[in-house]
């Protein structure tokens, strides 16, 4: 695989931690609606499990349009002026969805509720596309080699853990009561910091591009459906976007049902703090190390490894309440080691792939992350749907703010096997596409 002339030099640790610093604020917006999002509508709002469901995937059905079109739109813009940065100033105001989301107005529950939050929901991912995109395309417009953007996206995903970290353990602690004043103060406070994190991140796109060069895109007028069948024509990308998709799907889905098997399987909703912390707190460590590891046996190999891990780790949660806390922390650890090399892996392939490409002839950065972002945030939506689903199959019983009802066996069974093995069954898809990539291997870039 060749990755073109390397033009540019290393890139500065200083750099790469004031560019990965936007991945606070992304962890937090990636963490927060999948993880509170179904239980704030299900539990807080009166809203019906299989419409909360359908809240939280249609606005995603939108952004399979939205990513692509702003991935040419940024193409676009970096052809014109020579950087990316004008579509991430907009991002910035994700914060302001952010908010407005759990600030639900008082006379509103059931589906006036769902409708609010499915509209500020959308409006939410289309300002964090404006971020995304260009942002995740930064690594492929680097002029570095195959080693190199392991080593980008390794200080992204370190900072995105800290994000997936602080919110996933402070966003459950701040709306512990459970009201809907609670989701409001907790949203005020996320967003300003996922604000001020994007901020620092536009000086990090700034530094990276001066210091290592700048891949421009093809000149070429085409559309943004072009892009895209460009794009899905490429075999191994094809099959790194599909493997990726299930495996987006069930991390997505595990982050949903966090918060019910707290609930009813320990009867402790406080565990739902813990099991996120032993969720993406090994990150932080595995992240470092998997790097190493890519660099023995490749990120293909690598990749597969944490897939099956996490199979195995889905499976085992299975026992349910019999496994006890303890086993069932440890268990989650082995989880967020293999969410960590899931991540490292999947994310430092694509700028592989845009190399590839231009190898061949094409460079469309913009356009490559612009179909990968859409399969994320598909995934994030299938995930909490499929989940939703399983629990509306079992006959779960919604709620509002300050009722509790009892659940039948059916639910309480369906909410083990949705959270056990039904993502360790679609993981098992994910493994079956990624194993059909075969663009891997250090090359000179």
């Amino acid at each position: 695989m060749s990755a073109g002339p390397r033009t540019g030099a290393r890139p500065r640790s200083g750099d790469l931690v004031t560019y990965a610093t936007g991945s606070l604020g992304m962890g937090v917006w990636v963490t927060v609606p999948g993880l509170l999002l179904l239980y704030f509508l299900t539990h807080t709002l009166g809203v019906s499990p299989f419409l909360a469901g359908l809240t939280l995937l249609l606005p995603k059905i939108i952004d399979a349009v939205v990513h692509p079109l702003f991935g040419t739109l940024s193409d676009r813009w970096a052809r014109r002026s020579g950087h990316r940065r004008g579509m991430l100033r907009w991002g910035l105001l994700l914060a302001v969805a952010m908010a407005a989301m759990f600030t639900v107005p008082p006379g509103l529950s059931g589906p006036a509720a769902a409708l609010w939050v499915g509209a500020w929901y959308i409006a939410g991912n289309v300002l964090f596309a404006c971020f995304q995109v260009p942002y995740l395309t930064t690594p492929s417009d680097l002029r570095i080699g195959y080693h190199e953007r392991t080593r980008v996206f390794m200080f992204r995903m370190l900072f995105l853990t800290l994000g997936l970290l602080a919110a996933g353990v402070a966003a459950p602690a701040m709306v512990a009561a459970g009201g809907r004043g609670d989701y409001t103060r907790m949203a005020l406070v996320l967003g300003a910091g996922m604000a001020v994190t994007g901020l620092v991140a536009l000086g990090g796109v700034r530094g990276l591009t001066a210091r290592c060069g700048f891949r421009e895109p093809d000149a070429h007028g085409r559309s943004f459906l072009e892009d895209v069948k460009v794009a899905w024509r490429d075999r191994d990308f094809r099959m790194l976007v599909l493997s990726y998709l299930f495996t987006s799907t069930t991390t997505h889905l595990f982050l949903a049902a966090v918060p019910f098997y707290t609930e009813y399987v320990f009867a402790d909703d406080g565990l739902t703090a813990v099991f996120m912390g032993a969720f993406l707190g090994p990150a932080l460590i595995a992240g470092p190390v998997w790097q190493r590891i890519s660099r023995r046996i490749g990120k293909q190999r690598g990749i597969l490894i944490s897939q099956c891990a996490f199979i195995a780790g889905s499976a085992a949660l299975s026992a349910g309440e019999r496994l006890g806390v303890a086993a069932t922390v440890a268990v989650i650890v082995v989880l967020g080691s293999a969410f960590a090399g899931l991540q490292l892996f999947a994310f430092s392939m694509v700028p592989d792939a845009v190399a590839a490409a231009e190898a061949r002839g094409s460079s469309r950065a913009g356009a490559y992350t612009g179909v990968w972002t859409a399969t994320d945030a598909t995934g994030t939506a299938i995930g909490p749907y499929v989940y939703s689903a399983v629990l509306a199959v079992g006959g779960f019983v919604s709620t509002t703010e300050g009722r509790h009802v009892a659940q039948p066996d059916s639910a309480l069974t369906a909410l083990i096997v949705g959270f056990t093995l039904v993502p360790a069954a679609i993981m098992v898809a994910a493994v079956a596409f990624q194993r059909r990539y075969s663009l891997d291997g250090p090359a000179p870039g």
